[in-house]
């Protein structure tokens, strides 16, 4: 993976900081086209179940975003889950979404 520019650098960090801060298997963080960044971690409950950039992306959209540059995903798993960055995708097709581990080290850019 090439050296991400700093403020995707930044958008990893959140999304790592999130992963920490829960315990869960995922977090995330996304950037809106104005620089404001929204972070969340996986949400499990009987009656909601989000995956972290799923709900990056709806904490973002509920304050009246309409475009993304960039999100992060920090989770164990080989690749982001289809269903959230279709969510960043239905915003702006062509947000580049990194996938790091746990460690912070960027795996895959989608």
């Amino acid at each position: 993976m090439p050296d991400l520019q700093p403020e995707d650098a930044k958008l990893v960090t959140l999304a790592r900081s999130a992963f920490g801060r829960t315990g869960g298997p995922e977090g995330a963080a996304v950037r809106d086209t104005d620089g404001r960044t929204y972070l969340a971690a996986t949400v499990d409950l009987p009656s909601l179940k989000l995956s972290a950039l799923q709900a990056a992306v709806a904490a973002a959209v509920s304050s009246g975003v309409t475009g993304l540059e960039a999100g992060a995903v920090v989770s164990a798993a080989e690749a982001v889950e289809a269903d959230g960055l279709a969510a960043v995708h239905d915003l702006t097709p062509s947000a580049p979404v990194f996938l790091a581990g746990p460690d912070g080290t960027v795996r895959s850019q989608a």
